[in-house]
């Protein structure tokens, strides 16, 4: 029994199996009266009465007494976690202990550590809760005339429980050895279904012209750059592009046609994968980062317990109407710019702080001299394309990392006394904070209030693979 007086107090069925977890009890106040009670018995020989065996019959007395209060108790409110034991199948089947190899119980040599061993390294928690909850099921789903179940392969799927959103979109990874020159039939048509007014054919040769331009977009890229609705984008990305899973061009849209592995110059279209890092070796701790994160990694809710929200659905008679014609009028904002969202949400400069604590760049979109020099370092003598690191040189990414953390390092450094000395310079500082990462709280109010996005992962990626799917 391991007790921590401050917090729990755990029990385990193997105390000398360093694999066993324990079964945790709660630490809870409580007012009760710890009672002694002592059971004495005397035989007592009953009078003889005829026709009767002798018998004996026992007398008991209680005796109480209260040897203190109890003002603390430990509760076993969950279950046992799964246990793991460090065993190997032989080779007749047959589970053979691995403990006496495994555990050193007392000083070996160097052959004792040299040995080719399975890995036993258990995870530190199996289940997620060790109370039972109510499994709150779903009703049935109701689709729209004329659904068919999608066909089920040998492999085990698990899917949403909606039926999957008709945008059509190709997906391609970094191993396929072709890549699609015009989108599906599927995706033409949908595009055509919706296009019907003079703005939705505006949008369709703004972004032409924009992957003209530039044969990669990131989709907040392109929403940057053009006013669209979400919804739209959707439909209108599928008919002009393709989307990469993995390798350097991961998460981001291609123009059909363009393979980026076979030219050098798309270098600069490779995504980077930043993240602010955290901890008091930087100089600041996560609850003084001035950077908000999108969610709480502590404020999560399980599926089965809580209704999500329900999203707003848009039909294709909003769509054709150009969801947002009525609705612009008594918006803030004008219609060429409703949607769009603010140059820092894709663009990286010197001097400013991200919008988000993870952020994914494009190298050509990293306005830092310094930066484009770390990419430029092999410029003209690219080989070979590989799925790490593209184009560029091994730990170009590291690099890039390094050097950008270092940048907010001395933003976060300069502006500290300015968010922490005082409530009044606390509060203009975050004001400043929050103007220089392209967050402003009435225009991110009123795009909230124009839509909703789309039911999904909490991770902004694979919700986009799983809209498209």
């Amino acid at each position: 029994i391991y007790a921590d007086p401050a917090k729990r107090l755990e029990l385990y069925f193997r105390p000398r199996d360093p694999y066993c977890h324990p079964v945790c009890a709660n630490r809870f106040p409580a007012s009760s009266v710890l009672l002694r009670v002592r059971r004495s018995t005397k035989k007592q020989r009953p009078q003889q009465q005829p026709d009767a065996e002798t018998q004996t019959q026992p007398e008991a007395k209680f005796e109480m007494e209260i040897l203190g209060i109890v003002t603390t108790v430990y509760k076993f409110q969950g279950m046992s976690d799964f246990q793991y034991l460090a065993v190997h199948s032989g080779p007749d089947g047959k589970q053979i202990s691995m403990y006496d190899k495994v555990l050193m119980l007392k000083p070996e040599k160097e052959e004792f550590f040299n040995r080719e061993l399975p890995l036993y390294i258990p995870p530190p928690i199996f289940s997620r809760l060790d109370t039972p909850v109510d499994y709150f099921y779903r009703p049935d789903i109701q689709h729209r005339d004329g659904y068919n179940n999608p066909p089920v392969s040998g492999e085990n799927l698990i899917g949403l429980s909606r039926a999957r959103r008709p945008h059509n979109a190709i997906f391609v990874n970094f191993d396929d050895e072709e890549i699609p020159a015009k989108p599906l039939d599927a995706a033409v048509q949908t595009w055509k279904k919706v296009c019907t007014n003079p703005v939705d054919r505006k949008v369709e040769e703004e972004l032409r012209k924009l992957f003209e331009v530039r044969p990669i977009w990131s989709r907040n890229a392109v929403k940057a750059n053009i006013s669209v609705h979400p919804d739209k984008l959707k439909l209108l990305l599928p008919y002009l592009a393709y989307y990469m899973l993995t390798g350097p061009w991961r998460s981001l849209w291609v123009r059909f046609g363009y393979d980026p592995r076979k030219h050098p110059e798309a270098k600069i279209y490779q995504v980077l994968d930043f993240r602010i890092r955290c901890g008091m070796k930087y100089g600041y701790a996560p609850n003084d980062m001035p950077v908000k994160a999108k969610r709480s990694t502590y404020n999560y809710s399980l599926p089965i317990t809580v209704k999500k929200p329900v999203s707003h659905t848009v039909s294709i008679h909003d769509l054709k109407q150009g969801l947002g014609t009525s609705a612009a009028s008594t918006s803030k904002k004008p219609a060429s710019s409703r949607y769009k969202l603010k140059e820092s949400i894709y663009i990286f400069r010197e001097g400013a702080l991200p919008p988000y604590r993870q952020m994914f760049y494009q190298l050509c979109d990293l306005n830092v001299e310094s930066l484009q020099k770390i990419i430029c370092r092999n410029d003209g003598a690219e080989s070979e394309c590989t799925e790490r690191d593209g184009w560029c040189l091994p730990k170009t990414s590291d690099d890039l990392r390094d050097s950008m953390s270092l940048m907010i390092k001395q933003i976060i450094r300069s502006t500290r006394p300015a968010l922490f000395s005082s409530t009044t310079s606390s509060e203009d500082g975050k004001e400043q904070l929050t103007y220089e990462s392209g967050e402003d709280e009435d225009d991110e109010e009123e795009e909230e209030e124009d839509f909703k996005p789309s039911d999904g992962s909490e991770n902004e990626m694979e919700t986009e693979i799983l809209d498209y799917v």
